[in-house]
């Protein structure tokens, strides 16, 4: 089998659970990358999830976003700067393309604070549940 820029072996359980942290909407919880993997590799278990993220993790191939609500979920490293949107009523967490607040050099800050980066998640309704009776 292949091997990755790591050296890990190339597994069909790794593909599978890389294509289902590429292919989603947004960044996800172990438990929706489990879930999403199942589909093309039914005897995927959980805990094969939770080495294969931290492999991935490692590797630099994913990053974890943490929401604040607290729960760690991961999406693939190459998606550049974004933001997300997280559903009050499904509670799935959407990919925002692009910055919407960028900061300029020279923002006031109080003296010593250097910025470095910034998340921001808007929360709301989704396109689907916005439609549901």
């Amino acid at each position: 089998m292949p091997t990755n820029h790591v050296g890990q072996r190339q597994t069909v359980q790794r593909t599978a659970i890389m294509d289902a942290i590429e292919a989603a909407d947004g960044p996800l919880t172990v438990n929706q990358i489990h879930l999403q993997a199942l589909a093309t590799t039914p005897n995927l278990g959980v805990a094969t999830v939770y080495r294969t993220v931290r492999l991935l993790l490692d590797s630099g191939d994913i990053h974890a976003v943490v929401l604040p609500d607290g729960q760690l979920r991961y999406e693939a490293a190459n998606l550049g700067h974004h933001h997300h949107f997280r559903c009050n009523v499904c509670h799935l967490v959407y990919d925002l393309p692009g910055c919407m607040m960028p900061i300029p050099n020279g923002t006031s800050l109080p003296n010593g604070f250097r910025v470095e980066g910034h998340e921001i998640t808007l929360y709301g309704t989704c396109p689907k549940c916005e439609g549901k009776d």
